[in-house]
């Protein structure tokens, strides 16, 4: 055989391998790179998805610490604004019935100081008629000049 001849078996050898390698191998290969590809994307865009949603998810968080901040904060201030409105009336109550106890007070020591003008006038009437008795030698009967004393009573 001679090299034109080998020559030429080998390239119709050559094609040969070429046809059976497009037709039966070159196609399960490119699915299979496509196949690849495809999912590679597809993992792609799910990690796109998933780090938006995450983003998202972390703003909704941040939104929903800030509004409960806020409540926390608004109840804190009603809870202090309760508690000084509770003092300030605790405080009205006080002085009211600080006022009222001064005021009994003072009405009974009026009563007191009363009764004992009164007693004092008694008193001091019993010592005139023992005085005036004393000076008269006699007995002044108090039942005889109960008007006398009465007015003497009022003098003092």
């Amino acid at each position: 055989m001679s090299i034109n001849a080998t020559l030429i078996v080998q390239m119709i050898v050559f094609a040969i391998l070429v046809w059976f390698t497009m037709r039966f191998v070159w196609p399960p290969i490119t699915a299979a790179l496509d196949e690849r590809a495809k999912k590679i994307s597809e993992g792609l865009s799910a990690a796109d998805k998933a780090k938006s949603d995450l983003a998202a998810a972390n703003q909704r968080v941040e939104q929903q610490l800030a509004a409960a901040r806020d409540d926390a904060a608004r109840r804190l201030a009603d809870a202090e604004r309760l508690a000084q409105q509770t003092i300030e009336e605790a405080k009205a109550r006080a002085s009211e019935e600080g006022a009222k106890i001064v005021a009994t007070a003072r009405a009974e020591a009026e009563q007191e100081a009363v009764k004992a003008r009164e007693v004092l006038r008694e008193q001091v009437a019993a010592l005139a008629v023992k005085g005036a008795e004393a000076i008269l030698k006699r007995e002044v009967d108090a039942r005889a000049h109960a008007d006398l004393l009465a007015r003497l009573k009022t003098e003092l």
